[in-house]
């Protein structure tokens, strides 16, 4: 599951970045194809060192720091704390403190799995907002270079 979300994350980053990424580049000024093309490449040049973003070499996918966990993506310990926990309820109402603790264990492993997945997508989340941050950044210089150049860009 985790890694079919990333999957389609990743793809539909990679298809917003590409859009946004589409410029036309229309010689207003009837510049040749050879001077547009060196226009162009001197203008990518440019909007790179403006943003500090270079969109054929994108930053690597970091993973976010994320707490420890067991090999089933609990964070150490959240079943100890849950079967204390349902220990506690499972005395205190009268039951059985052994089947409380087991509930409150399971529940707090699901629970810990729960927030450990949503911490890293949301890590995922804000990495992939930056990224196009960047890259619209990188758009706009771009842009600006190549109208100052006598292009028409849209």
């Amino acid at each position: 599951m985790n890694k079919r979300a990333l999957w389609i994350a990743v793809s539909v980053a990679a298809m917003v970045g590409d859009a946004s990424a589409q410029q036309y580049v229309y010689p207003a000024n009837g510049q040749s194809q050879q001077q547009q093309q060196s226009d162009e490449a001197s203008c990518y040049s440019w909007a790179v060192q403006q943003s500090g973003f270079d969109p054929a070499k994108p930053p690597p996918q970091q993973a976010a720091a994320q707490p420890p966990t067991t090999a089933t993506g609990t964070t150490p310990g959240a079943g100890a704390r849950g079967a204390v926990r349902g220990a506690i309820v499972g005395g205190a109402l009268g039951g059985d403190a052994g089947t409380g603790a087991a509930v409150g264990a399971v529940a707090a492993r699901g629970q810990s799995r729960r927030q450990n997945a949503a911490a890293a997508q949301q890590g995922q989340q804000q990495q992939q907002a930056a990224t196009q941050q960047q890259n619209a950044s990188f758009g706009k210089a771009r842009a600006a270079c190549l109208e100052g150049k006598g292009y028409t860009v849209k």
